[in-house]
């Protein structure tokens, strides 16, 4: 009899609390699709179709912080279509399409180094034993240890800096690969020189150069520094090139390729951009 009224007693303990415990579930199941209905933040159909079509490199090329954002900020008409480096055209094009706008003249871009003082070309003017680092050589009198300070240190902050692994040092100078580059932007950013700029990946001719010296100091630090001669202007026959600060500057927006500016060059600095 009692083992009989234990048992019972036991089993409407089991059914109470299952009981409490479903009651308990459905309440904070109400609770929460209430709070989810309350609290809900809208979503923009458009910012996520165009966070589909976006590549996902999460660069910072274009400004934003990742792709999430800049897709935000194109759907709310913050950030032009064509915002993204990375996609270039193609991607450009899939999200005007998306937006019912025209995705514009959207120009494939990559980084370029304007700096040819290699290990035999530039001079050396003292050995650097300090932190391989071109921020860190910068702030340091005498800027590592080549003989131009406008160069190319060489020491890779750049390198680190690429996540496609798009640029390198090669001979103490560094080069990108325009086949793997994404014009996020950030070597350029890390170049304490400034050495790095973004050009047009069809761009036929270059200025491997930054040095703004007149051209006996120059000639006296490196063997392919631009001396600001001007014969390479005078060339020109579309305005293309121009002499500023002791140095020459392609305007990649007229240039046709001619070719003749790199015959003229006594010191071959201007050059295809392979």
């Amino acid at each position: 009899m009692i083992q009989t009224i234990l048992l019972a007693t036991a089993v409407k303990g089991v059914v109470v609390a299952a009981a409490v415990i479903g009651i308990t579930g459905l309440l904070i199941a109400l609770l929460l699709g209430i709070a989810a209905n309350v609290f809900a933040v809208p979503v923009d159909e458009k910012a996520v179709a165009i966070r589909e079509t976006l590549p996902g490199a999460n660069c910072g090329g274009c400004g934003y912080a990742g792709c999430d954002a800049l897709a935000a900020a194109v759907a709310a008409g913050e950030a032009p279509v064509n915002g993204c480096p990375v996609g270039g055209a193609a991607v450009a094009e899939k999200i005007g399409a998306i937006m019912g706008v025209s995705a514009g003249d959207a120009v494939k871009q990559v980084a370029f180094v304007k700096c040819a003082g290699t290990c035999d070309k530039a001079g050396v003017k003292a050995n650097y034993y300090g932190i391989a680092d071109c921020k860190r050589a910068a702030a340091i009198p005498g800027k590592g240890d080549k003989a131009c300070a406008y160069g190319c240190m060489g020491f890779g902050s750049c390198v680190a800096a690429c996540n496609f692994d798009a640029i390198h040092v090669e001979h103490g100078v560094a080069v990108v690969d325009k086949e793997k580059c994404v014009a996020c932007g950030k070597c350029a950013e890390e170049c304490p020189n400034g050495l790095i700029e973004l050009i047009p990946y069809d761009a036929t001719k270059v200025v491997s150069c930054s040095n703004k010296d007149k051209g006996p100091k120059v000639m006296s630090v490196c063997e392919v520094g631009c001396i600001g001669c001007g014969l390479c202007a005078k060339q020109c026959e579309f305005d293309a090139i121009t002499v500023e600060n002791n140095i020459a500057h392609i305007d990649q927006s007229k240039c046709t390729g001619c070719g003749k500016c790199a015959e003229k060059c006594p010191k071959k600095i201007i050059r295809d951009h392979a």
